[in-house]
């Protein structure tokens, strides 16, 4: 079934309608983009406009040499030989392609950036990058080149050699040449007018595409979490009020606020959370020395609402800044038919995407972390005090339960330490110190992806080890309705574990419900 979005823009008030939710219909539902007029005209009169104004003009990269060479002027002869050059000069990319996810986002991308209607370019580029995106048709961009400064230069190359007809597409499942896959589709190449070229590589979308994804991956591992935090704390027989409003409300954050009252929510049913003023809130334990429930859960139960809290509001802000980014207008120099000029700057710098991904990356090793020390807890029978070691429903000594899923959970939250090193702190000066400070910022956006995977698979063994709990206390008829039902979703796909057998297939399709529920 398709999906058809219409695309709105004030051409005065440049107001875009992409939206994260959008990129996940487009993505996963198989939504098409449909231009409505008045972006069509907007698009076209800017093109006009820039037609009319560049005439006896010096405009970067419409007459002049790219980056340190924009010192040259270049003769009217070569200009749209100018524009195709900095496309196939710039096709330098190495490393394995982007998934076909990521490259479909960034044509999104830069889609909203041409709506803007500051680009100047021809209205026959939207259209043929709005085929690529509704027939399914993926340039080859490879992961490595860009440093996120003049934008995503390198891997936006690789997106335009495509659209002039060249390079190579994902499509159907196969690897094709470009010309060959338009042929059977029916499309013509780009035509070159004025700076389709520059227009083409110059910007932020590929960095701001793969950062959508995560987005949409992030908030779903944080529910996961909060499901989890929820039902941590039902395995351990908790009191309840760790999630209370009274306790959360007063530390004012808006995110722990938030993540508290989904608690309260996912607990509804809970007969497996304690009411402190049933227990120690009486006259009952007088006499009672040394209680047998935890008065107070371990951090990691007890805190999920302080811990999930700053994560929720760093997600919250990623959002907003990676839909400011899809309806920005990131190319250089802008065209503004409205003001009647051409202005050069730099809104092609990946700043603001590279420290969200940063953020959002460190945010989301703190997922990772928690999951593991979670994960801890269900396998210490020192510290749990309930359930068998390693949740092993075995004979101890002879079968092992969970022990190795721990192993493979520690060693990738570690590996997630190591790669939450901000990157949008680094930078290296480069062609010829004319991008004298860049942002990295598709390489902060690959190394959150890389994150957010990993903590997918330590996400998946603290849910298969949630499982195995229950299972070892007998305990699923008492849980709250949610988590009941990921109970039963883990089992519908591994039954609970007695004898020793190899896991990695079952975590694989686990990671992958976690994924895509």
């Amino acid at each position: 079934m398709w999906y058809y979005f219409r695309i709105f823009v004030g051409f005065l008030c440049n107001q875009m309608k992409i939206d994260v939710n959008l990129v996940h219909d487009i993505l996963y539902k198989g939504g098409r983009l449909v231009w409505d007029e008045p972006t069509k005209r907007g698009i076209e009169d800017c093109f006009h406009f820039l037609q009319q104004f560049s005439h006896d003009k010096i405009i970067y990269g419409i007459n002049t040499g790219f980056g340190p060479m924009a010192q040259w002027r270049v003769s009217d002869d070569h200009l749209r030989d100018l524009q195709y050059n900095i496309i196939r000069s710039h096709a330098t990319g190495m490393g394995e392609p982007l998934g076909d996810f990521f490259v479909r986002a960034a044509m999104l991308a830069r889609v909203g950036s041409f709506a803007q209607c500051k680009s100047g370019v021809h209205p026959e580029l939207v259209d043929l990058l709005t085929e690529f995106i509704n027939r399914g048709i993926y340039p080859f961009i490879p992961k490595h080149g860009s440093v996120g400064a003049s934008g995503d230069l390198v891997q936006l190359a690789h997106m335009a050699l495509c659209l002039i007809g060249e390079g190579k597409v994902h499509y159907n499942g196969e690897w094709r040449p470009t010309k060959e896959v338009m042929d059977k589709c029916g499309l013509k190449p780009m035509n070159i007018h004025i700076r389709e070229g520059l227009s083409c590589t110059n910007g932020t979308s590929v960095m701001t595409g793969i950062s959508a994804v995560n987005q949409l991956d992030a908030e779903r591992l944080l529910h996961w979490a909060t499901v989890a935090a929820v039902w941590m704390n039902e395995i351990a027989g908790s009191y309840d009020d760790l999630m209370a409003a009274p306790l959360n409300e007063c530390r004012r954050h808006s995110g722990q606020v938030r993540i508290a009252a989904q608690m309260r929510e996912l607990s509804q049913g809970s007969k497996r959370l304690q009411k402190r003023e049933n227990k120690l809130y009486d006259a009952a334990h007088e006499d009672v020395q040394v209680f047998s429930d935890k008065v107070q859960a371990y951090y990691s139960l007890r805190c999920a609402p302080q811990i999930l809290g700053p994560i929720a509001d760093t997600l919250a802000y990623s959002r907003q800044v990676i839909e400011e980014e899809l309806n920005a207008a990131s190319d250089n120099p802008i065209v503004d038919p409205v003001t009647k000029n051409v202005y050069h700057g730099g809104n092609f710098h990946g700043d603001y995407i590279s420290l969200e991904a940063d953020k959002m990356k460190i945010a989301i090793v703190r997922i990772a972390m928690v999951s593991e020390r979670q994960l801890n807890y269900l396998c210490h029978d020192r510290i749990n005090g309930i359930l068998p070691p390693f949740l092993n429903m075995g004979t101890l000594g002879l079968n092992y339960g969970i022990q190795a899923c721990q192993f493979t959970a520690t060693s990738t939250t570690a590996e997630c330490q190591t790669l939450a090193m901000p990157n949008y702190v680094h930078s290296i000066p480069n062609n010829n110190d004319n991008q004298d400070i860049v942002s990295m910022g598709t390489n902060s956006a690959e190394l959150c992806t890389q994150v957010i995977d990993n903590c997918y698979q330590v996400m998946a063994i603290l849910y298969l080890a949630m499982a195995q709990a229950v299972d070892c206390l007998g305990i699923a008829g008492q849980l709250a309705p949610a988590t009941r039902a990921q109970y039963d979703a883990i089992r519908q796909i591994t039954p609970a574990i007695i004898k020793d057998t190899p896991h990695y297939e079952n975590l694989a399709i686990i990671e992958n419900y976690l994924r895509h529920e």
